[in-house]
């Protein structure tokens, strides 16, 4: 039963999991540009069910957890919200 173990342990440390490369691959998708963050995460928000409204305050709210210090990141991030809504009204989006 020792030797099934030992076996099994040497395996199991020369593994590499495949889905650690396609992880990698995963995360730069997901990683947010910074010209269209805004507008990136509010579509999200809205294809989940929200109203641009609530998505955009939603936005807002996250940013504001995330760059609590940066002040220039959070009016760069309100003049995005209203940009948004703005194009969302004119049915741009």
């Amino acid at each position: 039963m020792e030797a099934y173990d030992r076996l099994a342990a040497a395996k199991f440390r020369q593994h590499t999991c495949e889905a650690e490369t396609s992880r990698s691959e995963t995360t730069q998708e997901t990683k947010w540009k910074a010209d269209n963050a805004f507008a990136e995460r509010a579509r999200a928000l809205i294809k989940r069910g929200y109203t641009p409204k609530v998505a955009v305050e939603l936005v807002l709210h996250e940013l504001g957890i995330e760059h609590a210090n940066d002040s220039r990141m959070m009016e760069k991030a309100r003049a995005d919200a209203e940009d948004f809504l703005l194009r969302a009204r004119k049915g741009l989006i």
